[in-house]
């Protein structure tokens, strides 16, 4: 069995629910609006954690401020 350059990573590793194991993801934060009104749209940006499998490409996100 031989590994693939892109496979190698820093040994962070996620589960992926599409792919069913633990798998390199690409992980970012995201400022999103959440608010329909254009007029209340600045002040309804809300920060999300968002990763991306490097396997299959499935996207997961996550709201980080569920007080």
């Amino acid at each position: 069995m031989s590994t693939r350059l892109d496979d190698v990573d820093s040994g962070m590793t996620e589960r992926c629910e599409t792919c069913g194991r633990d798998t390199p993801h690409d992980v970012s934060i995201q400022l999103r609006t959440e608010s329909r009104q254009e007029e209340n749209a600045e002040f309804s940006r809300e920060p999300y954690r968002v990763s991306t499998c490097r396997r299959c490409g499935a996207e997961r996100s996550i709201r980080m401020n569920n007080a």
